[in-house]
C-alpha cells in the first residue's frame, strides 16, 4: 500500500519557484479546452452506454456565457433505466475484491493526475473559478481517491475476525451468556446496493468524485447527477464519469444521468431499488429528500453536506493582520460561493474599527473579473438567481445596518454577473445573520466577553466551519469546548473557515449542516456506506 500524500500541485510548482511553468500549463489547457472540448451535444451514459432523451438543454459559462455543450434533459424513465443498470451491475461489482476495487481507483487517482490541468481549465470555464482554485480542487479529488483507497486496504476491506472459545459446560436450555462450543465469528461491513450521487456546482470536481468515490469503493453503484438546472455543472460531472471509464470500472457501476433535480433527483428518492443517497446541497432540498422517502414509508442511507452560516470571532488579544487576511479569503474566494465560506464575524468591541480597516484594505485589493486572467479573485456570481439575491440582501442591509464597502454590480466587457464583496456591520439578530447566503456578503457584529461571542456563533441552524484568532491559549480551550461546528481554524492566516486537506481534516457539519456527524477525507468517511453485519459458526 503506498503512502498516502496530497496531491498540492500548486505548493509544489510554487515552492520550486516554477509558477510561470504553472500559469504557461493553465492557460494552455484553457485554450485546449476551448478548441476540444466545448461546444458538443452531449448523452448520458447508462450501463456504459450513449443514451440520449427527450429534450435537451444548453450550458453557457458564467464568465460571459460562452456555449459550453448540449446535454441531455433525462426524464424519470431515464432515471429507472439508469437505477437498473447499477442494480443489474451491483451483485457482482459488492463481490469484487477489496484491493482490485482500491486498485482501480488509485488508477482513476493517476488519470486525474495526468489530465489536472486540462480538467482544471474545463471547471474554471464551467463555474468561474480562477486557476487556483480549480487546480486546488483538481488535487482534492485525486487526494480523496487515495485516501480513500488507501483506507480501505488497511482495514482489510472492513472485514475482522474473532472467535469464543469452547466451554467445558454445557446447559439444557440457553440463556443470554450461556456457555456453549466455540463459535468462530466474521464481522463485516457489506455495501447497501444503489446509491443515488447528487452534487453540487461549487465543488463539481471534488465533492462530486468524493461522494462517488465513497459510495462505489465499498462496493456500491451509483446513479450520478451533476448540477444540471440554473447553476450548471455537467461537463465536469461528464470528465469525471470518463476518468472512471478509462480507469476500467465495469459497466453499470457508475451511471450518468443529467436532468432537473426535480425529476431525477425525486426518482432517486422515491425508487425502492435505491438504497442510499449521498447528497451537497442546501438545507431545504436535503430535508426535504429525506422527509419524502421516510414519510412514504421508506428506508434509505443518507450521507449528506447541507451547508453553513459560518462564524469567525476575533478576540483583543488577536493578531488583527493575520485575521484580516484570513477572513477575507475564507468570506470572499469563489465569491463566497463555498458552504464553508465565513459569512458572520464576532469581534471584540474595543477593536472593532482596526479590524475593520484592515479587512477594507484587504478588500480594496481584490480584483474583480474573468477569473481565467491570473491577477483576478473574483469572479461571476454563478446565476441571474445569485444577483437577485445579492441585490435583495444589499438593499436590507442598508434599510436594516450599515452598509461598509460594496453592494454594487461591476460593469465589464464580459457578459457576465459580477458584484462586489459586501461588507457590512448589523446586530446579530438581524434575519442576514442566520440565512444562508452563498454571496460574496461579510456581516460584522460586536462582543464583550468571549461567552457571548460563542452563544452567538452558536446561535444558527447549522454548524459547518468555524474560526477564531485569539493570542490567549484559554480562549482557545474555551472556543473549542463550546463551539457547535464540525471544523475548527484557530489563528489561520491563509482561511479563516475554508480550505480543509484531505487526511488532515475531517470535514464535517454539524446540526442542520450534516446528518450523520461523520466527515469527508477522513477516517470514518466510508463506513457511512456500509452496514455491519456479524456471522457467527459453530464448529
Amino acid at each position: 500500500m503506498p503512502a498516502f500524500i496530497n496531491e498540492s500541485t500548486y505548493k509544489r510548482f510554487s515552492e520550486d519557484k516554477k509558477e510561470q511553468e504553472f500559469d504557461k500549463l493553465f492557460d494552455e489547457a484553457v485554450e485546449h479546452a476551448r478548441k476540444n472540448d466545448l461546444g458538443k451535444r452531449h448523452s448520458l451514459f447508462i450501463n456504459g452506454a450513449a443514451a440520449y432523451a427527450a429534450e435537451e438543454v444548453s450550458e453557457y459559462s458564467p464568465i460571459d456565457r460562452e456555449f459550453i455543450g448540449k446535454f441531455q434533459k433525462a426524464s424519470r424513465a431515464d432515471a429507472k433505466n439508469a437505477i437498473s443498470a447499477a442494480a443489474a451491475a451491483f451483485s457482482e461489482w459488492s463481490q469484487t475484491d477489496y484491493r482490485e476495487r482500491a486498485r482501480i481507483f488509485r488508477k482513476a487517482a493517476g488519470i486525474f493526475s495526468k489530465n489536472k490541468f486540462r480538467i482544471g481549465a474545463i471547471l474554471s470555464i464551467e463555474n468561474g473559478k480562477t486557476r487556483y482554485e480549480s487546480i486546488g480542487e483538481v488535487d482534492e479529488a485525486i487526494d480523496f481517491l487515495n485516501y480513500y483507497a488507501n483506507d480501505l486496504e488497511k482495514n482489510k476491506g472492513y472485514v475482522r475476525r474473532t472467535k469464543q472459545e469452547s466451554s467445558r459446560a454445557h446447559v439444557k436450555a440457553a440463556f443470554q451468556g450461556a456457555p456453549g462450543r466455540a463459535e468462530k465469528v466474521t464481522i463485516s461491513l457489506k455495501p447497501y446496493g444503489v446509491f443515488g450521487v447528487i452534487a453540487p456546482f461549487n465543488f463539481p470536481i471534488s465533492i462530486s468524485t468524493g461522494m462517488s468515490a465513497g459510495a462505489m469503493i465499498t462496493g456500491n453503484t451509483i446513479v450520478f447527477k451533476p448540477s444540471s438546472t440554473d447553476n450548471m455543472t455537467m461537463l465536469t460531472g461528464l470528465e469525471i464519469y470518463k476518468v472512471f471509464a478509462e480507469a476500467g470500472l465495469p459497466h453499470g457501476v457508475f451511471n450518468f444521468v443529467t436532468g432537473p433535480g426535480s425529476e431525477i433527483g425525486d426518482e432517486l428518492a422515491m425508487s425502492p431499488e435505491v438504497s442510499g443517497i449521498a447528497f451537497t446541497g442546501s438545507r431545504k432540498t436535503g430535508l426535504g429528500m429525506i422527509a419524502k422517502t421516510f414519510s412514504s414509508g421508506m428506508q434509505k442511507a443518507f450521507v449528506v453536506e447541507m451547508g453553513g452560516k459560518n462564524a469567525v470571532i476575533v478576540s483583543k488579544s488577536a493578531d488583527l493582520d493575520a485575521a484580516a487576511s484570513g477572513i477575507v479569503s475564507a468570506a470572499y474566494g469563489y465569491s463566497g460561493q463555498k458552504c464553508s465560506a465565513a459569512s458572520r464575524v464576532y469581534v471584540h468591541e474595543s477593536v472593532k474599527e482596526e479590524l475593520i480597516a484592515k479587512l477594507l484594505d484587504h478588500i480594496r485589493s481584490l480584483k474583480i473579473g474573468n477569473p481565467l486572467n491570473k491577477e483576478n479573485y473574483i469572479g461571476p456570481l454563478i446565476s441571474g438567481t445569485a444577483l437577485r439575491v445579492y441585490n435583495e440582501s444589499v438593499e436590507e442591509i442598508k434599510r436594516t445596518g450599515r452598509l461598509i464597502h460594496g453592494g454594487n454590480v461591476v460593469r465589464t466587457q464580459l457578459d457576465g454577473i459580477y458584484a462586489e464583496p459586501v461588507l457590512a456591520e448589523a446586530d446579530h439578530s438581524n434575519r442576514l445573520f442566520h440565512k444562508e447566503l452563498f454571496l460574496p456578503f461579510l456581516l460584522i457584529d460586536t462582543y464583550k466577553k468571549l461567552d457571548e461571542a460563542i452563544a452567538k456563533a452558536n446561535d444558527t441552524e447549522y454548524g459547518l466551519t468555524s474560526g477564531l484568532y485569539t493570542g490567549k491559549r484559554s480562549d482557545i480551550r474555551e472556543y473549542a469546548k463550546r463551539i457547535q461546528a464540525g471544523v475548527l481554524y484557530v489563528n489561520r492566516e491563509t482561511s479563516a473557515t475554508t480550505g480543509a486537506i484531505v487526511g488532515l481534516h475531517a470535514f464535517v457539519g454539524w446540526k442542520g449542516s450534516g446528518l450523520t456527524g461523520k466527515g469527508s477525507g477522513s477516517r470514518f468517511y466510508l463506513q457511512q456506506f456500509m452496514r455491519e453485519q456479524s456471522l457467527s459458526v459453530v464448529g
